[in-house]
């Protein structure tokens, strides 16, 4: 029985996350990027809105024009030395109500053994850098989450937004689903089953099976063929046409 022949004729009733390699930084960038993205877009319409923002890490505040959110310290990236260094180790010597995340964080790196997560500084590459890293700690965290990159002269701090207008978590339709996925598969490496299906779930769209075809369904139903390449799936059609 292929991998695909298990799910066929069946609806997909799961966590995602529970199926995937979690040491493996593929497989949980992909479960993360699809609602990190959604999420992001979402923020930049209903928060950011191309405002000037700032920040008092004493405080706990970030404010994007007038509107202030409680913030926490992700990480930061150097210029100068080409590093990222996670806020967990503290550098800073910020109080630890900044910290909930970047700790949760360090929790799931053990929990998942995904070293990424683990080491408390590390070199910076097309991988590893602030975007991707701040992806999946807010893509993995219990809470709702945006991320912010904040440059400045010497690199960037890399935050987290919470407590924003619920709009900013609201799902997206099956266009806007076409769309971000068309998006994300030609921008990011990403194993694209894992991607695809941890979109669905966190969108709350029930998908089923045929052999290799996942059906989401929307308010039309979604019709998506996958290929086996190597050791992760990739989309080879997506279309509205029945099988």
């Amino acid at each position: 029985m292929g991998f695909f022949d298990k799910f066929k004729k069946k609806e997909i009733k799961m966590n995602v996350f529970d199926t995937i390699n979690k040491s493996d930084w593929l497989q949980v960038f992909s479960y993360c990027l699809g609602k990190m993205m959604v999420i992001q877009n979402n923020a930049s319409e209903y928060v950011v809105k191309n405002q000037n923002w700032n920040v008092d890490f004493s405080k706990g505040i970030i404010a994007f024009g007038n509107d202030e959110y409680p913030v926490q310290f992700i990480g930061s990236e150097s210029n100068v030395s080409n590093t990222w260094n996670w806020g967990w180790n503290n550098i800073n010597k910020f109080k630890d109500a900044i910290l909930v995340l970047a700790n949760e964080t360090l929790v799931n790196g053990f929990e998942c053994n995904l070293d990424a997560l683990k080491l408390a500084q590390f070199e910076l590459d097309e991988i590893y850098n602030g975007h991707h890293l701040s992806i999946v700690a807010c893509g993995l965290s219990k809470d709702n989450y945006f991320y912010y990159r904040g440059p400045h002269d010497k690199g960037a701090v890399l935050m987290a937004v919470g407590n924003v207008p619920k709009e900013v978590f609201s799902p997206i339709n099956l266009q806007e689903f076409v769309n971000l996925t068309m998006q994300c598969i030609h921008q990011f490496t990403v194993d694209h089953k894992i991607f695809v299906e941890a979109l669905l779930e966190w969108n709350k769209t029930s998908y089923t099976w045929k052999n290799d075809v996942l059906i989401a369904h929307f308010n039309q139903d979604l019709y998506i063929t996958f290929e086996k390449v190597d050791e992760f799936y990739r989309i080879i059609e997506i279309n509205t046409n029945k099988l």
